[in-house]
């Protein structure tokens, strides 16, 4: 890769700064949880996860808010599976969930060097032969809960890459969370801006990040299988290939709870992609997933509403919490 500097500024790109008013009370609580975590990321492995272990034991057994939705998911997705596989499934999950999350702080306060030496990638000359090939590359990267890693990890190898995403809430944790996330460099682009300045950035050679399992509700999504269930799916893919005129890389990442190091896997670009038809695009998209998060279960993040819009428009996890409700 060339080792000139890349100017990864564009006015259209998401650039959050830090404010003043960040400072008020309104988000004292936000820098008492970033300061604490400070600490906690620089634990000693074994006791992070000893923590995350015993936390998501307790998680586990409440069965209430995100811990429901994951139960829901487990339970629509794998009903060939017995009530105590799907609870030891989710208590993996949380375990991983709670190791990446306490080690979160190590992205920013490391260096490259441990990054390199922290992460396992495997097939990066799948992107890489495309490349130099003079091809475009959109990286497909399904909801783990190290999501964020491969995107990081291939910037500071001076892999340029351009992403879409929603500003969070707090504007604190917004601000902190772009911080880390461009780093090394490369572009976010606000979701609400819409997607032709990302399109561009894949034209002009930048890696897209896209995230294929969110559920945009039924206006902009169609239903295809996923798993035992059927999902809202994104069916656009093909489309922003074609415009892009980049192959789809489907790309899994993965920490390993036990020893805290970040696997990255990176697949072999879809052959014959886009097909003729939006559901097969779509179907291939899910298909990935499942493969992936049906070999490392634990590294998917269940917690999420992925189930949510339905044909029939019955909602699972309000008819969970009521039913939870009603047991008492």
């Amino acid at each position: 890769m060339s080792s000139s500097p890349r100017n990864d500024f564009d006015p259209l790109a998401y650039h959050p700064t830090f404010e003043w008013h960040f400072l008020s009370p309104k988000y004292w609580g936000t820098w008492l949880l970033v300061i604490s975590c400070i600490p906690l990321a620089l634990l000693p492995h074994k006791l992070r996860y000893w923590l995350s272990a015993r936390v998501a034991q307790l998680l586990v057994s409440k069965r209430k808010g995100t811990t429901l939705n994951a139960w829901v998911n487990l339970e629509l997705c794998f009903p060939e599976k017995s009530e105590q596989e799907r609870e030891a499934i989710l208590q993996e999950t949380l375990t991983t969930a709670g190791v990446f999350l306490t080690g979160f702080g190590r992205l920013t306060l490391r260096g490259k060097t441990w990054l390199d030496k922290q992460c396992e990638i495997r097939g990066l000359e799948n992107i890489k032969n495309q490349i130099d090939n003079g091809q475009n590359a959109i990286l497909l990267v399904p909801h783990t809960w190290a999501i964020d890693i491969p995107a990081i990890l291939l910037a500071s190898k001076g892999m340029p890459v351009s992403a879409m995403a929603k500003k969070q809430s707090n504007d604190v944790l917004d601000w902190l969370m772009h911080r880390q996330r461009v780093q090394y460099g490369g572009r976010v682009y606000e979701r609400s801006g819409g997607v032709k300045p990302f399109i561009k950035s894949v034209r002009d050679g930048y890696l897209g990040y896209y995230l294929p399992d969110q559920d945009h509700g039924p206006e902009h999504s169609i239903f295809v299988d996923f798993f035992a269930a059927t999902k809202a799916t994104l069916p656009g893919l093909g489309k922003l290939a074609k415009v892009s005129r980049a192959v789809i890389i489907p790309v899994y990442a993965m920490i390993d709870a036990k020893s805290g190091k970040y696997i990255v896997d990176i697949h072999p670009a879809f052959e014959q992609f886009p097909t003729s038809n939006e559901a097969e695009d779509a179907r291939m998209m899910n298909a990935f997933i499942e493969q992936r998060a049906g070999q490392y279960p634990e590294q998917y993040m269940w917690i999420l509403k992925l189930l949510k819009t339905q044909p029939d428009g019955v909602n699972y996890y309000r008819l969970a919490k009521q039913k939870q409700k009603q047991a008492g």
